[in-house]
């Protein structure tokens, strides 16, 4: 198979890659690092209202671009090269991706064109201090008043944004199973706290629900059929940007190859240091290749989405892990200090390479899947 970019999509990549160059330089990265918010309000506005970003799943008719995966993959491509700092993972993937699957206009109609805008960030909180990533992990209770209405009680942990998110779509267990919750940012009984993280680029935090009220997002079926794609969607995306963040790396690494000079010659002419970047680029490519594929896979609605997506996360993480250990290996000394940036790829990289799971728990999914 063959594939290429349309030039659509490829004037998608140049527009991003040229605002993302403006926005997030590293000066900006290291500002927004320390910052309360982890990102900058008004940058995430006009990524909605300039590029629609975060519109780009969205349909039209709720003021987004009606576009697939395989668009939003090239954004997330770039994010990852561009270690931005923005809530686009969890607003523009997850709970973007739990509205478009649910079957409740009301929360489509009210949330989706505020999201698509830039106007809103959402989350999606699933995990708790197990930080299992499967259905037995879901402790958080949901309980119906005597009105119709819903109060949640429990926590959540490891939320990405969740301490900045205006909405956080919540997934609690329910006398009749698994349900989503939509959950105002300022509820009253919402205690939220940003968690110290590896990874100073993408935020975390822990959600504690005393009695917080919550309406119940309509969903089709099984709840957890819904939480299972959302996941599956998102380690598509996930794949994508650990692309970015393998290829940023390489590069940095060859461009220090080229210029370091020991022993009267370029540190790229010895054999070891050629050999070292040319393990790296197959890994780069065959991630590059995996993560395609998924995106393809979840615009074409296959049923093996979740053996793709789940296999594309596994590999593309450990190849920007090796990608990005072996950028600091290439720069040596240098790489391990906090004034260069290399430290941040594979910062980055660890922990998107344990967000949704790590890769033994997607090879062992997978294998349970067909039968191993």
């Amino acid at each position: 198979m063959h594939f290429a970019f349309t030039d659509e999509q490829e004037d998608l990549r140049r527009t991003v890659r040229a605002f993302f160059d403006k926005t997030s330089s590293e000066p900006e990265l290291r500002r927004l690092m320390d910052s309360p918010e982890g990102h900058d309000p008004g940058v995430w506005q006009r990524m909605g209202s300039e590029i629609g970003v975060q519109g780009l799943m969205v349909p039209e008719e709720f003021g987004g671009a009606g576009c697939g995966m395989v668009e939003l993959g090239v954004v997330m491509e770039e994010a990852g090269r561009a270690l931005l700092c923005a809530p686009l993972l969890s607003s523009a993937v997850m709970a973007t991706t739990a509205l478009l699957r649910c079957e409740d206009p009301d929360a489509r109609k009210r949330l989706l064109p505020r999201l698509a805008a830039g106007e809103t960030v959402a989350t999606f909180a699933l995990t708790e201090d197990t930080a299992r990533w499967d259905e037995e992990g879901v402790r958080l209770a949901a309980r119906e008043d005597a009105d119709g209405g819903w109060r949640l009680f429990g926590h959540k942990n490891f939320v990405l944004d969740g301490a900045v998110a205006d909405v956080v779509l919540t997934v609690a267990r329910t006398p009749d199973g698994i349900g989503l919750f939509c959950v105002e940012g300022d509820a009253p009984g919402l205690v939220r706290e940003a968690l110290p993280t590896l990874d100073p680029t993408r935020r975390q935090a822990r959600l504690e629900y005393r009695e917080v009220p919550a309406t119940r997002v309509r969903i089709p079926g099984n709840g957890w059929d819904l939480v299972s794609e959302v996941l599956d969607r998102t380690a598509a995306a996930l794949a994508a940007e650990q692309v970015g963040v393998a290829e940023r790396a390489l590069d940095m690494a060859v461009e220090y190859a080229k210029t370091r000079h020991q022993f009267g010659r370029a540190i790229g002419s010895f054999q070891a240091v050629k050999h070292l970047l040319a393990d790296v680029l197959l890994e780069v490519e065959s991630a590059r290749a995996a993560a395609y594929f998924a995106l393809l896979s979840a615009d074409g609605g296959g049923d093996y989405l979740p053996n793709v997506a789940g296999l594309a996360k596994a590999f593309c993480s450990d190849a920007a892990v090796l990608a990005a250990s072996e950028n600091i290996q290439v720069h040596g000394g240098i790489g391990f200090t906090w004034e260069h940036t290399a430290h941040l790829y594979l910062k980055r990289a660890k922990t998107s390479q344990l967000l949704l799971g790590d890769s033994a728990h997607h090879r062992e999914l997978l294998a349970q899947r067909i039968g191993v």
